[in-house]
Formats: structure tokens, C-alpha cells, sequence
């Protein structure tokens, strides 16, 4: 991934999508393209503060857009539908 002349490369190719806002409910400013490089950032060594700066973030309210965001895909995908009615139907 390139953002900005950074250079980082994706976090995991076989995870599942993150449902990370696409853009910021305060000012609107679209965020969701920075995600992954933020995590890339963080497992860089980089502190919070300087991930979010080198991302050019400096409003505080999209910086808090990224920092408190919670990954709930991984839950979420427990709760499928489908499978549990094939479950059901088998049963």
C-alpha cells in the first residue's frame, strides 16, 4: 500500500473486511482508507500520536475515529444466519 510516498505493506491478506467508518461523524473527512495504513503504522513501532500524524490526521475527531475504533468482525461473524438455519434444518 502507498499513501502519501509511505510505503507499508498490508497487514493480512486472508482476514476478514473491517467495518471502519468510511468517513469521520464529525466533520465528515473520509477515514476509512487509513485504517490498515494505521495499523501497519502501530506494528511499525510507531506511538499513536506519530501514526496518526504521518497520516496527516489532525483534527482530533478523526483521530479518535482510528484510535477508539473496535474490530467487531470477528464477533459479528459468529452470529451468521445462514449457517446457523442449515444448522437448524439438519437437526
Amino acid at each position: 500500500l502507498v499513501s502519501d510516498g509511505i510505503s507499508i505493506a498490508p497487514v493480512a491478506e486472508n482476514k476478514p473486511s473491517m467495518i471502519i467508518p468510511v468517513r469521520c461523524f464529525t466533520c465528515g473527512k473520509v477515514i476509512g482508507n487509513k485504517y490498515e495504513l494505521y495499523l501497519s503504522l502501530l506494528q511499525e513501532d510507531y506511538s499513536e500520536g506519530d501514526a496518526l500524524d504521518t497520516l496527516k490526521l489532525r483534527r482530533y475527531c478523526c483521530r479518535r475515529m482510528l484510535i477508539t475504533h473496535v474490530d467487531l468482525i470477528e464477533k459479528l461473524l459468529n452470529y451468521n444466519t445462514v449457517d446457523n438455519t442449515a444448522a437448524v434444518a439438519e437437526a
